[in-house]
């Protein structure tokens, strides 16, 4: 991915400022947001005038419009009672080093699940005189492939953050804390079980057709159809054309026609891309970039200490260690993510 568009982005103003320390190491750095949006906006207007409709503070009491200096925040402690907090307040209890990111250590960047990134932006050295420095860290990030995990206030707020290299900018990614990510098994009322049952047979031929719909990432190919269906719904009545409705989703598959949709899905694959077709019944797995490196040791990863393959527990999917993590009353199960629940597991195995 280019960042030409980084470098425009840096000459806008930092949202905000301060230090980036790791070890005895600090840096002078900017914020900067990395995204924009581009979605359509409308205005309000009243229905059969076209005219505007504005929000305005009004008092519930008096129906007197209000400055946003006459407006105070408010705990409700119910029955019509607040506890009253003014900004200055705010900022006195705001977490310390307001003004630092301090690298707390460092993590494998894939351990991270997706689920708990919030926001990104680009970090950026204040000076040219701090490029060595920054570039240190960024080019020590690329070459570990790991994220450093820090907090840092921003807006009287306090954020846990991942820092990582992308090409030749540092990224910072804030993050959920753990508390705020929700267990799917608590707000999901369906989901697979032991009784959920597939064949291999059916996952292999899953599997090929993920195969046959690999591809490289490249984020230009994909844009927001939703927003050009909106401009081009504007142009149209603009415009005085007839409207074309779009089509309604696709019928869910019907369970017992699962594995010739799955071939019929491959062979379609493969012939978008010019491959022969080959026989229902006759698939075969199409090789993987790292097939050749299965069973080796991965870089930066650790081989487990004679655990792995041991106790059967890392073949286990993330819903059977869960199972198995209820069944042992292990405190704090729901908040684990895979390998947390493999270890809580073979620790409890080992007390036992």
């Amino acid at each position: 991915m280019s960042f030409d568009a980084t470098t425009e982005a840096m000459m806008a103003r930092a949202i905000w400022t301060g230090a980036l320390t790791f070890g005895l190491v600090t840096v002078p750095v900017g914020l900067y947001t990395a995204t924009e949006d581009h979605t359509v906006h409308f205005h309000q207007l009243q229905r059969g005038t076209g005219d505007r409709v504005r929000y305005n503070k009004i008092n519930e009491s008096t129906g007197e419009e209000l400055d946003s200096g006459d407006i105070v925040k408010g705990y409700d402690l119910g029955g019509g009672e607040y506890v009253i907090v003014e900004p200055e307040e705010l900022e006195e209890i705001a977490p310390g080093k307001s003004r630092v990111i301090d690298m707390a250590g460092f993590v494998d960047l894939d351990r991270i699940e997706p689920v708990f990134f919030e926001r990104t932006y680009y970090l950026a050295p204040q000076d040219k005189e701090y490029l060595k420095v920054y570039e240190l860290l960024r080019a020590a990030l690329e070459r570990s492939g790991k994220a450093g995990i820090a907090t840092m206030t921003m807006r009287n707020k306090e954020y846990l953050t991942a820092l990582r290299a992308q090409d030749d900018v540092l990224i910072l990614h804030t993050m959920h804390w753990a508390d705020e990510v929700r267990d799917p098994r608590e707000e999901l009322d369906v989901l697979p079980d032991r009784q959920t049952k597939v064949t291999s047979q059916e996952i292999e031929t899953a599997q090929q057709l993920i195969d046959a719909l690999s591809m490289d990432w490249d984020p230009e190919q994909f844009h927001d159809t939703s927003e050009e269906r909106v401009k081009a719904l504007v142009d149209a009545k603009r415009d005085g054309q007839e409207i074309v409705s779009e089509a309604g989703p696709p019928e869910a598959t019907n369970v017992i026609d699962l594995m010739e949709a799955l071939q019929r899905s491959v062979e379609q694959a493969r012939s978008s891309r010019g491959e022969d077709k080959e026989p229902a019944g006759q698939l075969h797995r199409l090789p993987t970039h790292n097939r050749d490196g299965a069973g080796k040791k991965q870089p930066g990863k650790k081989a487990g200490a004679g655990h792995r393959g041991a106790d059967g527990l890392e073949s286990h999917t993330k819903t059977e260690l869960y199972e198995l993590a209820s069944k042992a009353d292990i405190p704090g199960r729901s908040k684990m993510n895979r390998q947390q629940l493999i270890n809580a597991l073979r620790q409890r195995s080992t007390a036992a």
